[in-house]
């Protein structure tokens, strides 16, 4: 069992993730506001009479495979009910400013002698040591201290060049992602080697700056940061996006043989001998000289022509959907990688699933997104056998 008492979406990304591989998630809200991003609006989604809700798309983007318990651990009483429920439980996460949660004896150091199975992750913006620890943040913050927004965007000089944003919060997802690898890691040592916990420290920046991936190679191996090249590949060369009469296409030839490939895919046999562009590494060098030559030739086809002039050659290429055509894609469709929920107030929803397919292990059909405190009289009951009564008496005093 989980115990997940994190906010917004990086922690609840990595219980999400959990709660989809089968683990049961117990969501701990504050009363009466419960999780921020609830709020994170708008929009938000509608009732059936077209009503906005109190549910936000990023809500419930994290928080599927839940359950959700109010509860106010601030005081005696409900931290006795949620230290009582921890003794059952095989993980903690949390994304509490550092130290905020040791005012109330619920840090990995109070908590460990108590529960010396448990595995304890924080996830926080700069981690539990060194001189940021306790300033605040955001993603967008992250990506910009991180260099992924050095290395994002058109290039200096061009129309529209500078550092650009990733549209969606990749930092919450990214560390989301390695919270959850490092959970599942710690819980089978745990199970193999007598039976220890494991405190986990995760941090945005830290995780955005691994994210980086082989641009921070590079610079670490030679010494010269990467640039920005707008929608250029990473290697081999040509890989951009051209644009035709009624659209743009992303095309990537990452080796030698798909960039000769490409060159009979849109007769230009030419540049295959030509003497600038034999080697992807003459390519990488004359890299401006052969995306002009490109762009010209190729502004006069149609996009779904070129698209598929490729693809008889084998070389990648694809439209640049909007996420209208993402969801119309019929190759997105067959893999049906949105599906429908019930929800427990407002009927169907649609999200997307997680993508990992198992071959061998049934799993449970998706939950939706719980309603704050929906589970509350549920766990209680479950776990601490708390009777009807003592539930009217928690909810008088604003406990849960």
């Amino acid at each position: 069992m989980v115990v997940d008492m994190t906010r917004v979406l990086a922690g609840p990304l990595a219980g999400q993730m959990l709660g989809d591989m089968g683990a049961e998630v117990i969501k701990i809200e504050r009363p009466v506001n419960g999780d921020d991003s609830r709020m994170f609006g708008p929009p938000f989604l509608k009732d059936e009479n077209g009503q906005d809700t109190s549910q936000s798309p990023m809500y419930l983007s994290a928080n599927r495979n839940k359950k959700s318990i109010t509860l106010d651990f601030s005081v005696p009483a409900g931290k006795e009910l949620l230290l009582k429920i921890i003794a059952q439980a095989d993980v903690l996460i949390e994304n509490y400013k550092v130290d905020d949660l040791q005012r109330y004896g619920l840090d990995y150091a109070s908590l460990r002698t108590s529960f010396p199975r448990l595995i304890y992750c924080s996830i926080t913006g700069y981690g539990q040591t060194g001189p940021y620890r306790k300033r605040p943040g955001y993603d967008s913050v992250f990506q910009a201290e991180s260099g992924i927004m050095s290395v994002t965007g058109h290039p200096d000089g061009q129309a529209g060049g500078g550092p650009m944003k990733v549209g969606p919060s990749i930092a919450d997802i990214i560390t989301g992602l390695y919270a959850s690898n490092a959970i599942t890691a710690a819980l089978y040592r745990r199970d193999q080697n007598q039976g220890s916990g494991e405190y986990i420290d995760i941090s945005l920046l830290e995780s955005m700056v691994c994210g980086l991936g082989h641009f921070a190679t590079q610079y670490l191996v030679t010494g010269t940061a990467p640039k920005r090249m707008g929608s250029q590949g990473n290697g081999g060369v040509p890989a951009q996006v051209f644009d035709c009469t009624d659209g743009a296409v992303m095309m990537t030839a990452g080796n030698q043989g798909q960039y000769i490939s490409f060159c009979k895919a849109i007769h230009r046999e030419d540049l295959i001998i030509n003497e600038k562009f034999t080697t992807n590494t003459l390519r990488v060098k004359n890299r401006v000289e052969l995306s002009t030559i490109l762009s010209l030739e190729l502004q006069s086809w149609k996009s779904q022509d070129l698209i598929e002039a490729l693809h008889r050659f084998n070389v990648p290429a694809g439209r640049i959907n909007s996420l209208p055509e993402v969801f119309l894609d019929p190759h997105i469709q067959q893999r049906q990688i949105v599906q429908e929920v019930q929800h427990p107030a407002y009927g169907a929803i649609k999200l997307v699933k997680n993508p990992i397919n198992f071959t061998q292990s049934q799993a449970e059909p998706d939950r939706a997104p719980p309603m704050l405190g929906e589970h509350t009289e549920e766990i209680l009951k479950r776990f601490l056998n708390i009777d009807a009564s003592q539930m009217q008496e928690l909810r008088a005093n604003q406990i849960i």
